[in-house]
């Protein structure tokens, strides 16, 4: 009899197996194995709202906090989101003056050039 450990569905099977001659035949029960449920989809980015000014990631990271609610009229230079790079927090500044549509979440890992949010 020999020993094999085998692999179904990311869960480790160790099956024992006899080894045949000359044409036998041996039938088995194989215990039922149910595939794991499906992973939760990732939440969807939010929608990109028309016009406005772009505000781009000038760092990769990630998203520390959003300093203002979505929607919050801000002015040009209001800190509006804090990136966490490198064990440090970088407060990102609006571009413009408008109604902020953030485009990424808290939590969120981002790289450069990503677009943080709409300013329209």
């Amino acid at each position: 009899m020999r020993k094999f450990q085998v692999n179904v569905n990311g869960k480790s099977y160790v099956v024992e197996v006899d080894e045949l001659s000359g044409g036998q035949t041996v039938s088995a029960a194989v215990p039922a194995v149910s595939a794991p449920a499906p992973a939760a989809a990732a939440p969807a980015s939010p929608a990109r709202p028309a016009g406005g000014a772009t505000l781009k990631s000038p760092l990769p990271g990630a998203v520390f906090k959003l300093m203002v609610p979505d929607g919050a009229v801000v002015k040009k230079g209001d800190k509006i989101i804090n990136i966490e790079a490198m064990k440090m927090e970088n407060e990102i500044e609006s571009p413009a003056d408008g109604r902020v549509s953030f485009l990424v979440r808290q939590g969120q890992t981002i790289e450069t050039g990503t677009e943080l949010a709409v300013i329209g």
